[in-house]
């Protein structure tokens, strides 16, 4: 699973976003957003307890639209989970040190930049990420 900055590398080389840093209380989400001004990522730290996860630290998640959310969730991919303070009916959670692997999260980012009104990638077809 590719870390933080390896997600930004290649967001900005792909699309060219270089992330916002928004809130000043949570000065690590980044948020990642079209030229148009729509996101269609947020990468935050959160208590896993908020995520259904045990234990009281913090997890470092992606937040992605999908258009198979259900797909994902009910075939149980790992690392991915009902999205964390987004609209559970069209995005999903993604924790980065979660069971996808580089390819998928990078092709479930591809889908979400496309969802949201991106150009240069098109949407899968499939709900679930590819296979390894």
């Amino acid at each position: 699973m590719p870390a933080r900055g390896a997600i930004l590398a290649y967001v900005r080389e792909k699309f060219g976003t270089e992330p916002e840093y928004p809130w000043a209380r949570h000065p690590h989400y980044a948020v990642l957003r079209q030229q148009g001004g729509k996101w269609y990522g947020l990468i935050m730290d959160v208590p896993g307890d908020r995520l259904g996860l045990g234990g009281d630290g913090q997890v470092e998640v992606i937040n992605l639209k999908s258009g198979g959310v259900l797909d994902l969730l009910i075939g149980g991919t790992p690392g991915i989970l009902p999205a964390y303070h987004m609209d559970k009916r069209n995005w999903v959670s993604i924790l980065l040190d979660g069971g996808i692997t580089s390819r998928e999260l990078f092709a479930l980012i591809d889908e979400s930049h496309a969802l949201t009104g991106g150009k240069g990638s098109a949407p899968r077809r499939a709900g679930r990420p590819p296979t390894r």
